[in-house]
């Protein structure tokens, strides 16, 4: 109101029709953006979007790596992108994955060391995800890891996946690393997933692909 020299009830009026446009929630005190669930499940229907943007938070996330890392990259478009640098810098690390196109993209001769973990396979997931891929990440310490993730929430701290058995996954991964980063676009940060795995507490912290603005990164902090 201040910034637009008008009263608050003049902007109260704005919220409320912005709010039954869909375009944001109202909330005690203002307004909130509204969350969206697009129920993208499959990974080859995310294969494509944002595909700039993960090149970018690739290219960041692989600029925290050193030689000799043992690191984890799951099921995610990003790691993807992630992995295809580390082939093409060839840097001499350990990948442990349980993703089918990261398995596949070191077929040709690297110097990185594959490590694939098997389980229950996820067609939607391109992957390998349950109790037994879980029992197997249980043996590793791994230097870093990169999660990819579904929605974050930072007013209720939440972290969400769209299926359970990928959710407890990627807490066992999280669990065995000594660092843990998210990895996803800022648009994350207004979509939800279906489960909830984990709370930003449970990282050290998050790859996006811009600066953020000061009062999303100090909610982070």
């Amino acid at each position: 109101a201040a910034y637009f020299d008008v009263t608050e009830d003049c902007i109260r009026k704005d919220l409320t029709y912005l709010e039954k446009e869909g375009k944001l929630k109202r909330v005690h005190g203002g307004a909130i953006n509204t969350r969206v669930n697009l129920h993208h499940t499959n990974v080859s229907e995310r294969v494509e979007l944002h595909s700039e943007e993960k090149k970018i938070i690739a290219s960041k996330a692989v600029s925290c790596l050193q030689e000799g890392y043992v690191i984890f990259l799951d099921i995610s478009t990003i790691n993807l992108e992630v992995a295809k640098i580390i082939f093409e810098k060839n840097i001499p690390l350990t990948i442990v994955t349980n993703m089918i196109d990261i398995m596949q993209l070191y077929r040709q001769e690297s110097k990185v060391r594959l490590i694939f973990l098997g389980g229950d396979f996820n067609q939607a997931r391109d992957g390998f995800v349950g109790t037994l891929t879980n029992s197997l990440i249980k043996n590793y310490r791994f230097d870093l890891s990169f999660i990819g993730v579904v929605g974050i929430d930072l007013q209720h701290n939440t972290i969400s996946t769209y299926e359970t058995n990928d959710g407890l996954t990627k807490k066992e991964i999280i669990t065995a690393s000594k660092q843990a980063y998210m990895v996803g676009e800022s648009a994350k940060l207004n979509q939800d997933g279906n489960y909830i795995f984990a709370s930003l507490d449970d990282f050290t912290g998050y790859i996006c692909e811009k600066t953020l603005d000061d009062n999303t990164i100090q909610i982070l902090k």
